[in-house]
């Protein structure tokens, strides 16, 4: 009987493992037209201390919108980490036509971008969480858990992607060219795109990208609809990011499933072939189709 009260007093003193959510409600605005709700947001953000660098409303979601901010300390953690860190530059911050607003929980996403680096960085994380609350207000986070620990290795099950598995998409032989190559794609709309916003780092050596995908066979107002994905709209736009001379686009088994980690395997079934045409829509990007 000692033994069992001993164990039962071990458990209750354990710590939890902490599980965190990919997106946060933030405090509502008045409700309207959907560049009407985002005006208001961005303002907020912009008095927040943020700079706005793109918005946009993905094509076939109706009422739905998003912001995209940068912070500062942000960008000079990623700066000063590099490399394929580049692709946290972008804060997204959702709205929709009645009014309530969301963002990216940046715990979560640094979690997971940062990696081996997120220990000595978070100071800047804490920051970001701690401006955003102030401009635009946090409420309850939402969108599923992933124990803390899990983010730096992030893979939904067995045998999807990792961070950096299958992500390469062109070779450009020099930054200067990755980077006019998918400016000019972009700005073209190859393969039904177009541009979002952009954070280029030159000195550095890295930029990213904000990617619409229009397509209507295979774009955003497809996949995020067969998911019923509209309430997680801060998880637009996906990326294209440059490192070097390489262009790299997350594959979907790892940048969908990390946007919404509570989906069943049900729902992502309906999307089964989803992952390989945003592949395919990125590597026209990355001029490589």
């Amino acid at each position: 009987m000692k033994k069992i009260l001993m164990a039962l007093a071990m458990l209750a003193w354990a710590p939890f493992a902490l599980a965190l959510s990919p997106y946060i409600k933030a405090d509502s605005v008045t409700a309207g037209d959907v560049n009407a709700v985002m005006s208001q947001v961005e303002k907020k953000l912009q008095a927040g201390g943020f700079t706005v660098v793109g918005k946009y409303q993905p094509q076939g979601i109706a009422g739905n919108g998003v912001v995209i901010v940068t912070d500062k300390a942000i960008l000079d953690t990623i700066a000063k980490i590099g490399g394929d860190v580049i692709v946290g530059a972008g804060i997204r911050v959702g709205v929709k036509a009645d009014g309530t607003v969301s963002y990216m929980n940046p715990e979560y996403w640094y979690r997971a971008y940062f990696r081996d680096n997120f220990d000595a960085n978070q100071a800047a994380v804490k920051g970001v969480e701690a401006r955003l609350k102030t401009a635009i207000g946090a409420g309850a986070a939402f969108g599923g858990d992933v124990e803390a620990d899990k983010l730096a290795k992030y893979h939904y099950m067995f045998g999807m992607e990792y961070f950096a598995d299958n992500r390469d998409l062109a070779t450009a032989g020099s930054f200067e060219k990755a980077v006019e190559t998918v400016h000019a794609n972009l700005a073209k709309g190859a393969g039904g795109t177009a541009k979002v916003y952009e954070v280029v780092m030159a000195d550095k050596k890295i930029a990213v990208f904000g990617v619409a995908m229009n397509d209507p066979k295979t774009g955003e107002g497809v996949w995020v609809n067969k998911i019923e994905g509209a309430d997680h709209i801060a998880a637009l736009p996906y990326e294209i990011f440059v490192v070097g001379d390489k262009i790299m686009g997350f594959f979907g088994r790892y940048r969908i499933a990390l946007s919404y980690p509570a989906l069943k395997m049900t729902s992502f079934g309906k999307i089964m072939a989803t992952p390989g045409a945003i592949r395919s829509t990125l590597k026209t990007v990355a001029g490589a189709e």
